[in-house]
């Protein structure tokens, strides 16, 4: 692998956590629709399966060429974002994100286990940076939320299973991140719709219902969500899954900046100092990187 495409890959991770930074967008407008939060997640990857419907005839037989493996990998990418919606349903969003966010911390074991990559002092010190920051975001000081109830499980549950997808999309790098894609979201849509049927089933909403969100939905869709998912899918291809996991939380960056520009939430010294950290650690591994690959070529 060149250090051209490592580079575009840790940039498309940026991105993409960039993008999930502002997945509260569209869902908040679902939400003020009135539709239950289950069927919210329905709505919201119901879209771009249909978007993505021409694109899975298209590649169709490459879907098929990638087999059980892909699918599997696709399952676990959808099921780890199905349980991490529905862990903000059943506990506070607060504790749902940083439980879900120690998938650095599992995907360097797993890459360690699996993989043989090395854990090095730099990575240990970036997933501390990172820890800190969002304690220091959230408010939390050094109380880290031991689970203690079935959405703090499952806000545990599903970094483990995104950990583990990381894993696998590296080890079957020959997967088009376009399948992965298509993957993604009709897995996503499927359990979402099983846990939307289940668990309330009397909360089914109209389309009349869901037409005024369906505007911004499909913009948010077509220019950030599935270049954002391509890229989540396509990154993770050439690093390591920890380093993946340090570079994806520039979703916690991107959504407490947001949050307090367009939702008017408060945004002081407090954030500013757990956004700076978490964009350190972030940023200190390809930081470091470039800096080695500099003084190899001097």
């Amino acid at each position: 692998m060149t250090a051209s495409i490592e580079f575009k890959a840790k940039l498309a991770c940026l991105y993409a956590g960039a993008v999930w930074g502002l997945f509260w967008i569209p869902l908040r407008a679902l939400e003020e629709t009135g539709l239950h939060g289950l069927w919210i997640t329905v709505v919201y990857f119901l879209v771009p399966t249909i978007c993505l419907g021409p694109v899975t005839l298209w590649r169709w037989q490459h879907v098929k060429k990638g087999g059980i493996q892909l699918q599997i990998t696709a399952m676990l990418s959808g099921g780890a974002l199905l349980l991490y919606s529905t862990s903000i349903v059943y506990t506070d969003v607060v504790r749902a994100m940083l439980l879900f966010y120690l998938t650095p911390v599992w995907a360097t074991i797993l890459a360690r286990i699996v993989l043989g990559d090395a854990i090095t002092l730099t990575r240990i010190a970036a997933m501390a940076l990172a820890i800190i920051g969002m304690l220091t975001i959230f408010g939390l000081g050094a109380r880290f939320p031991v689970p203690q109830n079935v959405g703090d499980w499952l806000g545990l549950g599903s970094g483990v299973l995104w950990a583990i997808a990381m894993v696998r999309i590296r080890q079957g790098a020959d997967y088009s991140a376009i399948e992965m894609t298509i993957g993604f979201f009709q897995w996503s849509l499927i359990f979402s719709a099983g846990a939307a049927l289940l668990l309330a089933p009397g909360h089914m909403p109209s389309f009349a219902q869901t037409l005024p969100a369906l505007p911004l939905l499909l913009i948010f869709m077509a220019l950030l969500v599935l270049p954002g998912t391509y890229a989540s899918l396509w990154g993770p291809k050439f690093l390591s899954p920890g380093v993946v996991g340090l570079l994806f939380m520039t979703e916690i960056v991107v959504g407490a900046i947001s949050v307090a520009l367009l939702a008017a939430e408060p945004f002081g010294m407090r954030e500013v100092t757990g956004v700076i950290l978490i964009a350190g650690a972030s940023m200190l591994e390809p930081l470091l990187s470039l800096r080695q690959a500099r003084a190899d070529l001097s």
